[in-house]
Order: C-alpha cells, then structure tokens, then sequence
C-alpha cells in the first residue's frame, strides 16, 4: 500500500474514535522537536469533542512534561503510555499499570551489550545508569530532563525498577551490530531501534499496544476506538492493533505495511493535525 493518504478498509474503521494515541519523534514532534501550532490545535479540538489524547513514548513522565504543558494536558482525567507500554500514568503521576525487568534479565542484556560492543543504559523511572562500556553512550545527549548517573554495572542496586535498555550510539556501529543479535534474545525481549541511533530493549510483551490494552480496559473503551499514529519500528504494535492504525509519510516501511492509513504528509507538514480533522473533527 503506497498511496498518497491511502487507506484499506476493515469493520473497525466504522467505529466513533474515542482516544487518540500519538508517538513523538518522527510523529507529533518536527524535525525541530516542536509541536506545532496546527498540530496543537488540532489536538485541542478533538478534546473539546471528548476525545482522550494520549502520548504514547519510550520517554518516562518526567521527559515529556514540556509537551504536556503545552498541549495542556496535565490533569487527573489526561493519560500516557510512557517506556514503550510498561508504564501506564495519569499525567498527574498515578500508575495504573506497571511492567519492568527483573534484575537477572538486565545481567543477561548488559552481557549482550559487552559482548557487541555497544554502550547499555539502565532506565529507572527518571534515573540513567550509564554503566561503563568501549563505546560511549550518546544517549544523554537526547533527553536532557533525565538524570545520568554514570557507574559500573555492579553498582546499579537491586532495590530499583528496571524500565528499559538503551544503546545509543552512532548510526552505522548500532546496524551492524544488531544484525549480530542471536535470535533467541529476539524471543526473550522486545528489541527495536526507536531512532537511527537509538536500541531499546523491553520486557516480552511489553509495548505499546500493550500499554494501550492497559488503558482502554480501564476506560471501557476498545482497539477500534482508537486512531494510533507512529513513524518507528517501536510504534508497529499499536499501528496493527488500533482500529484506525496511521503511519506517518515519513514512516520506516515497516510501519506503512502495518498501517491501515498512510498520510501523504510528514510530522514536519503537520500530519497529525491532518489526520484529526480528516477522521474525527
């Protein structure tokens, strides 16, 4: 499916759209890391009409905070699917839902990391252990609301909750390596590239669809309520799981096979204010 603004057809798109999920980068943001004023009015729109608009990113709480003032969604009744679906909040903090590593599966991940040669950060809610690896992180260069603590693997306790992994390193160093990924650690983990230069790895089952299972259990509402738009390969389970799955233009191919929409617009032309007004407004 390659048609501009192209659209296959299922039951579900019959549905009223009741929650609106939106990725980040390479989605709501532009290439500036901006919401732009159409997206946000836009998004204002559909939440006067009662539509719930939840952010949906590998980010914790505490990193999105600037794009939830901005869009003015900081109340008890305003949700986010935060780490990839392992954590799912109300934007005043509240956890409704909560899926993390245990201790033995980030050992089994940092001898992964070592043995390629890549670097491997430890999330913890807003906390980063950088732990200590040939190759530095660059992963502290792209949230700048987190807290980097840089220590020996051995140091990071057992007393914290293990969110997520991440390699961040330079585009070329992170595609060779992680051809070299046996498969089982594919079926052990969730393991996806979320930007050129960024792996993440999860928990099994963990993902965004999940966390917006989480969600929409509790709000009684279901996957053919919800328009979900993405660009990465981090965004592929909630694009084939929603009702109304959108890629972005600018989306990698795989999340075009997935989607049952694809936007002849980018994150940089303002495709999610276009597909608001297109299918809810």
């Amino acid at each position: 499916m390659n048609l501009s603004d192209s659209v296959w057809y299922n039951k579900a798109m019959d549905k009223e759209i009741k929650l609106i999920a939106l990725d980040l980068d390479g989605t709501l943001l532009n290439s500036s890391k901006e919401i732009s004023k159409e997206n946000r009015l836009a998004i204002d729109a559909a939440r006067q009409k009662g539509v719930h608009v939840v952010l949906t990113t590998g980010r914790p709480l505490i990193a999105i905070q600037p794009f939830l003032k901005t869009l003015e969604m900081l109340d008890f009744e305003d949700f986010s699917i935060t780490f990839n679906g392992g954590l799912v909040q109300r934007n005043t903090g509240q956890i409704l839902s909560k899926k993390s590593f245990t201790h033995d599966e980030i050992l089994e991940i940092k001898e992964l990391t070592t043995k390629l040669g890549i670097p491997c950060d430890v999330l913890s809610e807003e906390k980063v252990y950088m732990t200590k690896s040939d190759v530095v992180s660059q992963y502290d260069t792209l949230n700048k609301l987190l807290t980097f603590i840089k220590v020996d693997f051995d140091q990071v306790t057992l007393d914290v909750v293990y969110n997520k992994i991440v390699s961040c390193t330079d585009k070329e160093l992170l595609d060779a390596q992680l051809s070299k990924i046996p498969e089982s650690y594919f079926e052990e983990f969730e393991i996806f590239k979320t930007q050129a230069k960024l792996l993440e790895f999860m928990p099994k089952g963990i993902n965004k669809a999940y966390g917006l299972t989480q969600l929409t259990n509790q709000l009684n509402l279901g996957a053919e309520n919800v328009m979900a738009m993405g660009d990465e390969a981090n965004d592929l389970s909630m694009i084939s799981w929603a009702g109304y799955g959108v890629a972005m233009a600018n989306a990698v191919p795989a999340v075009k096979e997935e989607a049952r929409i694809i936007s002849d617009l980018t994150n940089d032309q303002h495709a999610v204010a276009h597909m608001i007004e297109k299918y809810v407004l």
